[in-house]
């Protein structure tokens, strides 16, 4: 299935329509090349101050065989409301005036020193989108991995694929649908969507044993969640075996020549209803990645490719693009 556009804009569009100047468009450009998720994301502003609340559809009317002289029951069908609340994710990146002058040029100095700023509030999001739990840390927004996390006495267990890992040593390929009628980011009502930066100036800054200094401050800030209006339109491999996925053999050993990935793979693909219904993408980290493309190169896998575009290579399954996502864990405990 081809990667699809959708009404939901993706974090860079959103910004580039908020700032004319092209300033937040130039942060989000910089969070695109360090987590591959955020160019994939819808974005929508939730209709909360704190977040978004979805109505989801849970029963529908049936209808009736009615017999002559019979009369039938007036029915309805039922909803439930979701909330889901944002985060709030900030950081202060401070330099050195006398430092930031040496070369005389200040403002790309800055920037260079902020850009780790950057980097790290990008690896934070991306941390939150697959593993926040409200109920462990409630100043966060619930990431995927919560909301998948039982395969038994859920209902959303029905979309996650157990890949037979019994250590603690697992990981998870996870198959998600962006869409505004699936899953999407929030931002919540009356703000901005994307990370905002705002230069502070100079100001008199403390070090660590009080003394006093002139330096510039960056204040970045993002109100960021997650709402997961569908549950069907994510599916999760769970429980891939990290060290049998290096070694090729236990859980991970070729079966008829195939790897189980393969298999499990296309488990996922038709737990989604319909592909259609959005942006369709795979995230795995490096080590899965790299089982995936070896897989690829290999002339008698029809289900894999890898084509050059944009002087990378990209890999996808069934035409589903494949992307890398680093901190998805290899120390994943089993999922039961």
């Amino acid at each position: 299935m081809a990667l699809l556009s959708t009404n939901a804009p993706t974090l860079a569009d959103v910004a580039k329509r908020l700032d004319p100047n092209g300033n937040i468009a130039d942060v989000v450009e910089l969070l695109a090349q360090t987590n591959e998720a955020i160019r994939d994301m819808g974005w929508v502003e939730g209709n909360l101050p704190t977040g978004h609340r979805t109505t989801v559809r849970t029963g529908l009317p049936q209808g009736t065989w009615r017999r002559l002289n019979y009369g039938v029951q007036p029915e309805k069908s039922t909803t439930v409301q979701v909330q889901d609340t944002c985060g709030m994710l900030e950081a202060y990146a401070e330099v050195d005036k006398a430092l930031a002058d040496l070369n005389g040029n200040s403002a790309a100095w800055r920037l260079s020193e902020d850009s780790a700023f950057v980097e790290g509030v990008s690896q934070s999001f991306a941390k939150t989108l697959f593993y926040g739990d409200t109920a462990v840390n409630p100043e966060r927004f619930m990431g995927l991995a919560p909301r998948y996390s039982q395969i038994a006495g859920a209902e959303s267990g029905r979309n996650i694929i157990d890949a037979a890992g019994a250590g603690a040593d697992n990981t998870s390929i996870w198959l998600v649908v962006w869409g505004p009628a699936t899953v999407h980011g929030i931002y919540p009502k009356g703000s901005s969507a994307g990370l905002k930066t705002q230069d502070l100036g100079e100001q008199t800054l403390t070090d660590a044993a009080g003394g006093r200094y002139q330096g510039y401050r960056s204040h970045y800030k993002w109100d960021c969640g997650l709402t997961l209006r569908d549950w069907r339109y994510v599916a999760r491999v769970a429980n891939v075996d990290a060290s049998d996925l290096q070694s090729a053999t236990g859980t991970m050993a070729p079966v008829d020549g195939i790897s189980p990935l393969i298999n499990y793979l296309i488990a996922a693909k038709h737990r989604i209803p319909s592909m259609g219904r959005g942006r369709a993408v795979i995230y795995c980290n490096a080590n899965v990645r790299e089982a995936l493309d070896k897989i690829a190169l290999r002339a008698s896998s029809q289900t894999m490719s890898i084509r050059e575009a944009a002087g990378q290579f990209e890999t996808s399954f069934l035409g589903i693009p494949i992307r890398t996502v680093d901190v998805i864990l290899n120390t994943e405990a089993r999922v039961v």
